[in-house]
């Protein structure tokens, strides 16, 4: 029993919120979701994580990395950080994801 509470706590820490912008709910009509995941997340990972805890199959994940921009305040440079973007499509027939519901579990 240690060990799946163990797995579970790293999905936690896996993924770290809904990505929720225009582009993210016209994916979503395409039975996929947008997630914000941590910087050293790997696709098999994600995909485990989602279906854990999300209850759902996942057919495929793609990843992608935002570059932090380059801002001015004061007068001093600084650089936001890099974020980490997983669009999970989720298998034929699966009721798609409610992000507004919350995580089961």
């Amino acid at each position: 029993m240690a060990k799946t509470k163990e797995v579970d706590i790293r999905h936690y820490d896996v993924i770290l919120s809904p990505h929720i912008t225009e582009k993210s709910t016209l994916v979503s009509e395409n039975n996929a979701v947008v997630f914000k995941v941590a910087d050293t997340a790997t696709k098999p990972e994600i995909k485990a994580a989602v279906e854990a805890l999300f209850d759902r199959k996942v057919k495929s994940v793609n990843t992608l990395v935002t570059k932090g921009k380059t801002k001015r305040w004061r007068g001093k440079a600084y650089r936001r950080s890099d974020v980490k973007k997983a669009i999970v499509t989720l298998a034929e027939g699966e009721q798609p994801i409610d992000i507004t519901e919350g995580v089961q579990g």
